[in-house]
């Protein structure tokens, strides 16, 4: 009774919940939140010190007895408890205006394609333990079809490749389901973690994930570029353990993402050729999109487009795609029962 009582004056919510950060979309407010998927906790109390931006700061910098935590790994859910707490902080977070004591919002959640049923429960238990009073699970990749605006719906064929943190997920959609789908366990963090131990084996210099991460966003490129570019960077030198900062280009940093990146390309080619002949046709004419962080990586798009032959487009605001598109289904119930993804259970 007094679910449903609060129910009525929470704001529903399509959340995008990503191994490196977690998006929330309101349908009256657009999206009011994107932190990172982190939680700092003192682990003498078991104490949440921290969630999101705060927590973040954190990362690397912390005492022994505080750790920062990333409950999501490979876009599920590897610590349940710390994945509650940080649902129930980024929920309460959407309502801070409504002054609602105990928000009961409904709740749409992008999960992986290759999720099992297990992790799926997770997801459900976390995002109910944390406040929802429903909740619906749809697959990212269909999320991001729906959010760059592509016709899912339609006898029609669209391919999205949505290059995330801890996944990348390539799939054609027809008829409002999935028809070809690869799901891989690299992304933005392999390619981070690329250029970490690039640096250790060229330089004897050990790099944070934070300071890898700025180095891709900065001078990284799948393709040659015309102008060149150079980023210095601070770490800790191996030999001696004395602070030491190298100089590293967009050659070098392409050197050390590639075989990431080719692992990427051969899948797309590889679901290219399981597909149905009718909707490679379609493919070959409307082109691949890519959606996710990754997306955004200088010349990606064109070394995708030389290898398989198939024109590629960037889908605007790349980064948002999935939070888009599970907040557009918070209006559109049709399509909503159309797409959802199936045993999830009514409150």
């Amino acid at each position: 009774m007094l679910k449903n009582f609060f129910g009525k004056f929470s704001k529903d919510l399509g959340i995008d919940l990503g191994t490196r950060n977690t998006l929330v979309y309101t349908s009256d407010g657009g999206i009011v939140l994107n932190e990172p998927s982190v939680v700092a906790i003192n682990m003498k109390t078991n104490e949440i010190l921290a969630v999101g931006n705060e927590a973040k700061k954190m990362v690397g910098r912390t005492p022994a007895h505080i750790s920062a935590v990333k409950p999501l790994v490979d876009g599920v859910i590897s610590d349940f408890e710390v994945t509650e707490k940080m649902l129930k902080y980024f929920i309460n977070k959407a309502h801070d205006e409504n002054f609602i004591l105990a928000p009961r919002p409904r709740v749409i959640i992008g999960v992986p394609m290759d999720i099992t049923e297990v992790e799926k429960k997770a997801v459900e238990d976390s995002a109910k333990s944390a406040g929802a009073r429903k909740v619906y699970l749809i697959e990212e990749s269909m999320a991001a079809a729906i959010g760059a605006k592509l016709p899912v719906s339609e006898a029609t064929a669209t391919m999205i490749v949505d290059i995330g943190g801890g996944t990348t997920e390539i799939s054609v959609i027809s008829l409002g389901g999935v028809v070809s789908w690869k799901a891989l366990k690299i992304a933005g963090n392999e390619l981070d973690s690329n250029i970490i131990e690039y640096v250790r084996e060229e330089f004897n210099v050990l790099i944070g994930e934070q300071v890898a991460e700025k180095v891709k966003l900065n001078i990284g490129s799948a393709t040659r570029l015309d102008e060149a570019l150079e980023m210095e960077i601070k770490g800790r030198g191996l030999i001696d353990g004395l602070p030491k900062a190298v100089k590293l280009n967009d050659s070098q940093v392409r050197e050390a993402m590639i075989k990431t990146l080719m692992q990427i390309i051969d899948n797309i080619k590889i679901t290219l050729e399981i597909t149905p002949p009718e909707l490679v046709s379609d493919i070959y004419e409307k082109g691949i999109y890519l959606t996710g962080g990754g997306a955004l990586l200088r010349g990606l798009d064109k070394e995708i487009a030389k290898a398989t032959k198939v024109p590629v487009r960037i889908a605007d605001d790349p980064l948002t795609c999935v939070v888009r598109g599970t907040g557009l289904l918070l209006t559109d119930t049709e399509l909503l029962d159309a797409v959802v993804s199936p045993n999830v259970d009514d409150l």
